[in-house]
């Protein structure tokens, strides 16, 4: 028997394994090849020698001040699209809203989640800059100025408001099936025992879902950070975050420093990768629930 099976079990592996070669070769030429590169240009003068001026270089005011923007845009347009999106799905899951306003929720979330860059930036500057639609209108029918307020599309508020676009309806992509998960018998068992609906969400519900919550917020967090197309479209080079920073390193301006701008990009690399490690542990726990 055993000579029968050895042939076939090693034809089915080798056809498992090319079914999935393209996808690995496709990510060894555009993702771990680029990453090593990016990492060893770090730690090297432009003439190929070793050095740490490039890490001991990302200390210096401005480039610190770029990654805290950086890092203030994240959070702020992932808790900002975390709590939005967690409400928006509870609605559509257990609110009780009819079915075509759930399945149309989730086909825009599919949509919206992938819509940024040129396209998303020129959207915002003809909704609500200086004479986009939103403004004008406010300021022909109701009198209303909106920029006399201090709001400026071309800022850190504005950039954030922009990021909630894509961000809120990965919330919601990422965040119902979490909700489906939630079993009738723990909010009936709840009940039975005379709990309140605070106390089930805040004792039973919210305890579950809490890994998930945090775990997307951190998603929503590293997909903010890396984001340069919709904030370069947007602001130009206006307002100093790491990716506009890390584009004028390595584009050939009169900033032009590719090493410092691999650095730049380990950091980023270091950020985002804690934070999507801390995703997918959180994940698991999550899932542990839903089985």
């Amino acid at each position: 028997m055993s000579t029968v099976a050895t042939p076939l079990i090693s034809r089915r592996a080798i056809i498992d394994w090319l079914g999935i070669a393209p996808f690995m070769i496709f990510a060894l030429m555009f993702l771990v090849v680029p990453t090593l590169y990016l990492v060893t240009g770090a730690f090297l003068t432009p003439e190929g020698e070793f050095t740490f001026k490039n890490l001991a270089d990302l200390f210096t005011p401005s480039i610190l001040s770029a990654y805290w923007i950086s890092i203030r845009v994240s959070v702020a347009s992932s808790l900002g699209g975390a709590l939005i999106g967690f409400f928006l799905a509870w609605a559509v899951v257990l609110g009780g809203v009819p079915t075509w306003v759930r399945s149309g929720l989730l086909t825009f979330s599919g949509v919206a989640s992938n819509f940024a860059g040129v396209p998303l930036a020129f959207a915002f500057l003809a909704t609500l800059g200086r004479t986009g639609l939103v403004t004008v209108f406010l300021r022909d029918w109701f009198g209303f100025n909106l920029y006399s307020t201090g709001f400026n599309l071309l800022s850190f508020f504005g950039l954030t408001i922009t990021y909630m676009y894509f961000q809120i309806p990965l919330m919601v992509l990422i965040l119902t099936p979490a909700l489906d998960g939630l079993k009738k018998e723990w909010r009936e068992a709840s009940e039975i025992l005379g709990a309140s609906t605070w106390q089930y969400w805040r004792m039973v519900a919210l305890p579950i879902l809490w890994p998930s919550l945090l775990g997307t917020t951190l998603l929503l967090f590293a997909n903010a950070f890396g984001a340069i197309a919709t904030a370069y479209a947007l602001t130009g080079s206006s307002l100093n975050i790491v990716p506009i920073l890390l584009y004028a390193q390595i584009r050939g301006d009169v900033l032009h420093n590719p090493n410092l701008g691999y650095a730049l990009a380990l950091g980023m690399i270091v950020i985002t990768g804690i934070s999507n490690i801390l995703y997918i542990w959180l994940r698991m726990r999550a899932e542990r629930w839903q089985k």
